[in-house]
């Protein structure tokens, strides 16, 4: 393309040069333009030089990274003093550190400009001789067209430049608006998630409505049981006033004639007393041959229950019902000792619990998961279940009770530490729940033995139950454990 120095109109008006089209040395290309239209405007004392128009920052930043990239190639006396040293900079630093004194140089000393425009048009290629003809291609970035028309200065160079303005700001606009429109369609999809769980909680609602209807109208039902059994309590002891009065009656008759007989008595009192004496000589000795009765009696009750678990020859047991639900169900990492639970209502007083841990022969059962994600859910499952069996150990140790802590797992968890004395730590099998593990204790256990289930699921609550085991929420034992 042709190096050219374009016209500039901070340059006195002897300078201007105007570009031909050819293609040489740019000192070839260079003519004297005598017509009045490539003169900037003059008064009578000289030419009148415009203000340097307000850039767009990002045809600024344009403009300075263009001269930052061609100060090396200048030579060294071309270059101002002030910019130097700049153009020893590495080349990622030239731009962003050197700004403020490039631009002070391009707009002060039109002369480097020109050295610069020389270079960088050059590098432009085509773009840079369309831009020096006062020209711009349709489909060129409207940025690097301002930024080379600043610097070449060709005629109606501030119109390009107002023009990227424009463009610059429109892109902005379009941004913005962009931006919005996304930001809508944001607000509109949290609007129909919003409606979509404000759907489903209304239908939880409308199910919860009914329930309440439902007790509503069994507490009703009850309501007129009581006020019948309250009418029928109330005539009752209407006709008990009456019968009362009745006698009261007859009582004060029978007074009169108890003072008579009791003068009478008073009389056959001192003849008893002294038939009593004989009678107690008479009833100690019957006395001392019950007690020898009684002893003989327990005697041969105990020598009979001896002989009988000698005749069915019944050794002391070494494993308890759970203890075999834990082998055929589910991986069984230790083993643990009987104690006590008790059977109670869905309650999270830990008073409640110590009550039943004193029954005799209870069994308490843990569902592990829910009780430790309920306490510190913070922790991971391995501290969990750590923390939970170490305070199990603690409930074991101090009531010897039987205590089993259930967790989720399709296999046997590796790596865990040794289960406390009195504590035993299950694993339910693949395919299996701790919930369903948990009802097979309560079921394996005999009839009568109180069994404690510790768990805040209703539905494990409302299954153990039906088979006659006492279910407690969560929260008493984590206070347990909290006091202990």
């Amino acid at each position: 393309m042709p190096l050219t120095e374009p016209y500039d109109d901070h340059l006195p008006q002897e300078d201007p040069v105007a570009l031909d089209g050819a293609v040489g040395n740019p000192d070839d290309n260079v003519v004297n333009d005598t017509s009045g239209a490539s003169d900037p405007p003059t008064t009578g004392d000289g030419p009148t030089v415009e203000p340097e128009p307000t850039l767009p920052e990002p045809v600024r930043q344009r403009i300075v990274t263009l001269t930052a990239a061609v100060l090396p190639t200048l030579p060294t006396d071309e270059v101002p003093v002030p910019l130097r040293r700049v153009a020893k900079f590495a080349p990622n630093r030239r731009a962003r550190l050197g700004a403020p004194v490039i631009a002070a140089q391009l707009t002060a000393d039109p002369l480097f400009r020109q050295r610069v425009t020389a270079r960088v048009l050059t590098d432009a290629g085509d773009l840079g001789a369309a831009v020096v003809e006062g020209t711009a291609p349709a489909a060129a970035d409207p940025v690097e067209v301002a930024a080379l028309a600043y610097l070449a200065r060709p005629r109606g160079w501030r119109e390009l430049i107002d023009a990227s303005g424009a463009a610059v700001r429109a892109e902005a606009d379009s941004a913005v608006v962009a931006e919005l429109v996304r930001e809508a369609e944001q607000r509109a999809t949290r609007a129909e998630h919003d409606r979509a769980v404000a759907r489903v909680e209304a239908e939880k609602l409308r199910d919860e409505l009914a329930r309440v209807r439902e007790e509503l109208g069994q507490l009703r039902e009850e309501s007129r049981q009581v006020a019948r059994t309250l009418r029928e309590t109330q005539a009752r002891e209407r006709k008990a006033t009456e019968l009362l009065a009745t006698e009261r009656g007859r009582a004060a008759r029978a007074s009169a004639d108890v003072d008579a007989e009791l003068r009478r008595a008073r009389a056959r009192l001192a003849e008893a007393e002294a038939a009593a004496g004989v009678a107690r000589a008479s009833a100690k000795e019957a006395r001392s041959v019950d007690d020898a009765r009684l002893w003989l009696l327990l005697e041969t009750i105990g020598q009979a229950a001896v002989g009988l678990r000698r005749e069915l020859a019944l050794d002391p047991v070494d494993k308890l019902p759970a203890d075999f639900v834990a082998e055929a169900f589910a991986e069984q990492p230790g083993t643990a000792p009987a104690g006590p639970a008790a059977r109670a209502r869905d309650t999270d007083d830990p008073a409640r619990l110590d009550q039943l841990l004193a029954l005799p022969r209870a069994h308490l059962v843990v569902d592990g998961y829910n009780v430790t994600k309920r306490g510190f859910g913070e922790m991971s499952l391995e501290q969990q279940r750590k923390r939970l069996i170490t305070g199990l150990g603690g409930i074991a140790a101090q009531t010897g009770d039987e205590v089993t802590v259930v967790f989720d797992g399709a296999e046997r968890m590796h790596g865990l530490p040794p289960a406390p004395r009195g504590v035993r730590v299950l694993f339910s099998r693949k395919g299996e729940t701790a919930d369903e593990l948990i009802r097979r204790l309560v079921r394996a256990e005999p009839a009568g033995r109180p069994v404690v289930v510790v768990s805040s699921d209703r539905e494990v609550a409302d299954g153990v139950r039906r088979h006659g085991a006492y279910p407690l929420g969560a929260d008493s034992l984590l206070r347990r454990l909290a006091r202990s």
